[in-house]
């Protein structure tokens, strides 16, 4: 642990970074994993899921959790799925 005030605050303020970028990503990979199952089963719901996959993707990119060449793949792949 550091001994520095400012290097204190820092660390305090990274561990909730990580805990938000954490959840983040794991929101958006349940949106994946959701689309995937009902793409595989030809469900109903497969047009919403897939917009909330895709949104979940944006999300993503735009809080910088993923690379933008990363999203575009990713929604190109659910694309092929829909």
């Amino acid at each position: 642990m550091p001994q520095i005030k400012s290097a204190i605050k820092h660390v305090k303020s990274a561990e909730k970074a990580n805990l938000r970028n954490g959840s983040q990503r794991n929101a958006m990979r349940s949106a994946i994993k959701n689309f995937e199952t009902s793409a595989a089963n030809n469900a109903d719901n497969k047009e919403d899921l897939f917009r909330s996959a895709v949104r979940a993707i944006d999300m993503a990119k735009s809080k910088g959790l993923i690379k933008a060449n990363k999203a575009a793949r990713d929604k190109s792949r659910l694309a092929k799925m829909n």
